[in-house]
């Protein structure tokens, strides 16, 4: 006689690994994550242009979204830090994302110094680095999700 399917063990595998529904989740959260962070650096640039064309309040406004960015970027660490370790993701995504840190504190001792044949090149950079880790994060949940759109 055999035990009813609600009854069985489950397998010792599931224990181990988390839900992959749960994963799934925390990769959206990276994604909604990687949207702001490219929003706030695009507005970012938006502010640079200000500061240039000087306008009187471009500096100050330039200098509170290098505080959003600053604050884009740490979510987005954060969710994937939480994607990686108890969502049971690659550290791939987290390894691609740290430089984002590197990139916004250099581009904050640049702004600060007034070295703007740096910082504007480094900001654009930037921007090409926060769309490039979109892009990839929407391909591996297209990819776990077994080539749906999303």
């Amino acid at each position: 006689m055999s035990l009813p399917s609600v009854l069985k063990p489950a397998p010792a595998s599931s224990a181990v690994r988390p839900p992959a529904q749960r994963l799934m989740r925390l990769m959206r959260l990276t994604q909604i994550t990687l949207v702001l962070q490219s929003a706030v650096i695009l507005a970012q640039a938006a502010t640079a242009g200000l500061l240039l064309a000087s306008v009187p309040v471009g500096r100050e406004l330039h200098r509170v979204m290098g505080g959003a960015v600053l604050l884009a970027v740490l979510l987005n660490l954060g969710a994937t830090t939480l994607a990686w370790k108890p969502g049971g993701g690659s550290p791939r995504l987290l390894l691609r994302s740290a430089p984002m840190l590197v990139f916004t504190l250099v581009q904050m001792a640049l702004g600060f110094a007034r070295v703007r044949e740096l910082h504007v090149p480094v900001g654009v950079l930037m921007f090409g680095a926060s769309v490039m880790l979109l892009t990839q994060v929407r391909n591996d949940r297209r990819r776990a999700r077994g080539g749906e759109a999303s």
